[in-house]
Order: structure tokens, then sequence, then C-alpha cells
């Protein structure tokens, strides 16, 4: 799997490049565009889940600061590989894809392509499981008054089972969808300021801290390609999510141009994310205890990470199958969601299905993608010069309306 993985990175890395250079100043505008702030709030919520929250502290920065037992990660500090797995140039993904999907696919239709959209929207469903999942597998760490700790115990079941109820509900309207991203971003900075002033943490403790993450620019280059199967699984993981999100995320592009979204992408997700990665490293550094109030809110932010994204990629599958309240109805649509997503939680749960597959068929699909533009709409591409006519005629009548 390696060399499939290794291959896909070059493969996005070098698609990134050409785009940014031939459509440096294209305005890239979505069927509803929406202002910058809304915009990275929905991308941020949308495409980070759980993981986020209850990853660093448990699991990921006793494993990088573990040496001995992983050498590969010795070349720099634990906070500096974990923002190197979840910050900055990994976000590249999103842009390629939210270009793609706001400026060339509405001219190509390769995902109109009937295989090509049921295999797309397996993809999709299957990582809503994924999600879910992780959620459920590592709970126990975080809740350990229910239970012994340390097994996924029935209560678990039901919470998870009460999230994707949540999120089949959210995705009825897109209206939902807006105001819960933008209530998780407030959320999660919420949280941190929490778990800052839990910490009794000083701008001088914080400076030292995210100082840190500067061993992640002085070796960028060495987080192109997988460092050890852990960081492989992590960059699968990025690409199960790489086309779900850019699709979802697309529509709400609001006139940035190629070079500014690319930036934006990869500079307003990374903030957040290296000021909360610096606040947990002092708690790992000081061996800081979370349990209690801390944990009870770090599950309430996951929770809510959780079905912020599930209620985007129900919202995105739903649509794209035809799938829609309008067509069967809010309980039956709320029901068949449900069923499908916890059935294939269980799936991922009990490992009969890994992220490592749906990330390899991502990757065949860039790859199937990139083939039939040039056998078939290189020339339609090639001539390219602005995002689509109804959208920039949409979006001159908002600017006039401000």
């Amino acid at each position: 799997m390696n060399l499939v993985i290794s291959f896909g990175i070059l493969l996005a890395f070098a698609l990134v490049l050409f785009c940014v250079i031939k459509w440096w100043n294209v305005r890239c505008i979505g069927v509803t565009p929406v202002p910058l702030f809304t915009f990275i709030a929905i991308l941020f919520t949308s495409g980070l889940d759980v993981g986020l929250i209850m990853f660093p502290l448990a699991f990921d920065f006793p494993l990088y600061a573990d040496t001995a037992a992983e050498p590969a990660y010795a070349f720099t500090n634990p906070l500096a590989l974990e923002f190197g797995f979840w910050g900055f140039l990994i976000w590249a993904f999103y842009f390629l894809t939210s270009f793609y999907f706001c400026v060339i696919e509405p001219r190509v239709k390769f995902f109109e392509i009937p295989a090509v959209r049921i295999l797309n929207n397996i993809v999709i469903i299957a990582t809503c499981a994924f999600t879910a999942s992780l959620f459920l597998i590592y709970m126990p760490y975080y809740i350990p008054e229910i239970g012994d700790g340390e097994s996924v115990v029935a209560t678990f079941y039901v919470i998870v089972f009460a999230v994707i109820l949540a999120a089949a509900y959210s995705s009825t309207d897109i209206k939902f969808v807006k105001v819960l991203s933008l209530s998780s971003t407030f959320l999660f900075l919420g949280l941190i300021a929490l778990l800052w002033i839990n910490a009794k943490m000083g701008l001088g403790e914080f400076g030292s801290s995210i100082s840190n993450i500067g061993g992640y620019f002085a070796n960028i280059h060495k987080f192109v390609l997988p460092l050890t199967e852990y960081h492989e699984f992590y960059l699968f993981w990025w690409f199960a999510w790489s086309i779900m999100i850019g699709q979802f995320t697309s529509r709400f592009v609001g006139g940035l141009k190629t070079w500014q979204l690319l930036a934006a992408l990869l500079i307003f997700p990374s903030i957040p994310l290296a000021i909360w990665f610096a606040v947990l490293y002092h708690y790992y550094l000081n061996e800081l205890t979370t349990v209690g109030l801390m944990n009870i809110a770090m599950v309430v932010v996951g929770i809510t990470f959780v079905i912020n994204s599930l209620d985007s990629l129900i919202r995105l599958y739903t649509d794209n199958l035809n799938l829609t309240t309008k067509r069967f109805g809010k309980v039956a649509y709320i029901a068949g969601n449900v069923a499908v997503l916890f059935g294939l939680t269980l799936l991922f749960q009990s490992q009969w299905l890994q992220i490592q597959w749906i990330g390899a068929i991502v990757i065949l699909i860039y790859l199937a993608c990139v083939f039939y533009i040039l056998a078939t709409k290189r020339s339609e591409v090639a001539a390219i010069n602005s995002s689509p006519e109804e959208n920039e005629l949409d979006f001159g009548k908002i600017e006039n309306v401000h």
C-alpha cells in the first residue's frame, strides 16, 4: 500500500501545481457563494473530525515521543509531527478538489458518469461510517466514567446511534449544515480557551510550546511521503475525505482567485490547528490531566464535529443519488441513512472494512479523471478562463445587491 499512497500523493501535488500555474488568477465561484469566514468554517468543521480532539493527547504525542520504538520520528518533536499530520501542506488536497468541482467539473462532468457517480458515493457513505466508528472506538478513553475505561460498552453504541440520527436530521436542510458549521467553529475556539485557562498557561509558556511547530516547516519535505505505517494511515484517511469535501465545499467558494483559494486553505485552517496542538502539547509535557470537566468538554466538541462532518456528507451523497426528503419524505430519509451508516460503522469497528481501501479507491478515481480529461475533454479544459458563466452571473447579482 505504500507504493499506492506515494503515487497518489505525488499525483495530487503535481495536479495542484498545474492548476495554480495555469489558472493563477481565475476567480473561483461556487453555486451558493458565502463570505470567506463562513466558507472556512464550513471547510474546517466538515473536513476535520473527532480524531482532531481525541488523538493527540491519548495516542499521538506518546507515540511520536517514543523514538526508540519509532526512530522515523526522531528528526523533530511530537508537536511538529502532529501538526504535519493534520495541517498546512495536507490541505492542498482539499484545494485541488474544491477548485476542480468549482471550475473544471461543470465543463467535464466526469462525476456524472453513472459508474463514477455510484463509486464516488460508495466512498462517501463508507467514509461517513469510518468517522462514526473512530468516535465509537475511542470514546472509552475520554469517558472512563462509563464502563471500564477501555472497552466499548452498550452505552457507547447508543451515543453513536444518536449522533448519526442527529446528523441525518441536520442534513435535511442546508441551513442546518451552515449554522452547525459556524457553531462548531466557535465551540472549538471556546474549547481551546477553556483548556488554556484550566492549564493556567501564560503567553510565554504558549510561545514556548507553539515554537515547536517550527520543526515542521524546517522539515516540510519529509512529510510529503509516508514516514511510517501510521503516517500512511493518516494519508489514506485524507485521500478518502478529499473528493467528497471538495465536492461539498466548492459550492460555497465566494470569488477567491485560484492562488487566494490555495493560500486560504493552507493558512486559515492551520492557525486554529497550531494553537490547539500547542495547548495540548503543553498538557502533555507538563503531565496535566484532562479528567473531569475538560474531558466532558472535549467529548461535546468531538460529538459536534462528528455530527457536522456526517451531516455534510449525508447531504452530499443523498443529493448526488437523488435520495432526498422531497422524494422519500423526511422519516424514510432519516431512517434509511441511519440504518446504512450505523451498519457500516459496526463493520469498520470490527475491522471488516479499512480506510486504506477507501483511500486507494479515491486515488484510482483521481487517475481515471485525469485520463478521461486527456482522452475526451482536453480542449474544453484548456480553454477554461473563468468559473461557470451561470455562477459568475449569480455572484455578480449578489455583489450588486451588497
